[in-house]
């Protein structure tokens, strides 16, 4: 009986010791099946969101091959994409945005020297968006390669170093404009205000009045008021200004103490938005694309991880 007591208790310990491995044998293979899932989304979404990238180049080819380098609103790329449906039951939609558009914040300082009217184009942005603290003197200061604080309203490495987490200045041209919010005390809401209206393009770069929007075009001087600005971009309407001459005969006196520098009709730079919505999963991808003068659109930057784009039924339309 003693024995038999014995052999029934090893025997319960095997069982248990063999259920335990089991159980766990079973959890690392649902985990490796969660893991082979979600590594499947990622490869086949990433595949889906460079079809949308595909895309947004070829419109841009064919639309400078069309229209010309004349680049505004009304032209077949920027019109909204109506969604792609995926095998599956998934969605793919894709947006080209113009980022000569926007005011481009690597300009404030090229070849290594201050550009005044670029920096005073941002101040006066600044202000338009009633925004008061000095960030393009910072910027200014962030971007120059030298140590000397512009004013008493810069701010160098002297400054950084005293915050929590300290760093310092980047001293080159912002590779990303999220890099702003590094800008000493800018604040989320600053941040968030100032960002539809920038972009961090090469110096280089020109601003396009076609696709500007009326707070960026009333940076351009003092005379040119925001609500001039909103009658602007009512005049250019569909078809855009043709010539950077047309555009200063439509500013008229306002367009006197207005500056050429750095301005066209047209624009180099985009940005691809594609968001994957599929397995109820999602997946965006931006994509920064330069279009030379050869016709060829190249992919400068990808971004994973941003915001998706909002769903609007009205006006959408799909690839033609």
């Amino acid at each position: 009986m003693r024995q038999r007591g014995v052999a029934l208790i090893m025997v319960l310990l095997v069982v248990a010791v063999v259920t335990v491995v089991s159980a766990g044998l079973v959890t690392r293979q649902q985990l490796t099946i969660r893991s082979s899932g979600n590594h499947q989304f990622q490869q086949q979404a990433w595949q889906y969101a460079l079809g949308g990238e595909a895309l947004a180049k070829a419109l841009l080819e064919r639309d400078l091959r069309e229209t010309g380098a004349v680049d505004h609103p009304g032209e077949a790329w920027a019109a909204p994409f109506r969604a792609f449906e995926l095998e599956g039951g998934g969605e793919l939609r894709v947006r080209i945005e113009d980022l000569g558009g926007r005011l481009n914040v690597n300009g404030l300082v090229r070849n290594g020297r201050p550009d005044r009217r670029a920096l005073e184009r941002f101040q006066r942005l600044l202000r338009r968006l009633d925004i008061h603290e000095p960030y393009a003197e910072r910027l200014f200061d962030w971007l120059d390669a030298d140590e000397q604080a512009s004013g008493l309203a810069g701010a160098e490495d002297n400054a950084y170093l005293l915050l929590q987490p300290a760093y310092r200045a980047a001293n080159r041209p912002l590779a990303d404009v999220s890099e702003l919010r590094l800008l000493l005390n800018m604040s989320e809401a600053h941040y968030r205000r100032l960002l539809p209206h920038v972009s961090a393009l090469p110096p280089d770069a020109r601003l396009n009045v076609n696709s500007a929007g009326a707070v960026v075009l009333s940076s351009l001087g003092e005379a040119l008021e925001p609500e001039g600005a909103i009658e602007l971009v009512a005049t250019r309407e569909l078809a855009g200004y043709r010539s950077l001459e047309e555009f200063f005969s439509v500013l008229g006196e306002a367009g006197q103490r207005v500056s050429r520098q750095r301005l066209a009709v047209g624009s180099q730079y985009f940005q691809a938005i594609c968001e994957v919505q599929w397995a109820g999963r999602r997946l965006v991808l931006v994509s920064q694309l330069q279009r030379g003068g050869d016709g060829r659109v190249r992919v400068l930057a990808r971004d994973l991880g941003q915001a998706g784009l909002a769903r609007t039924a009205a006006g959408e339309r799909g690839d033609d």
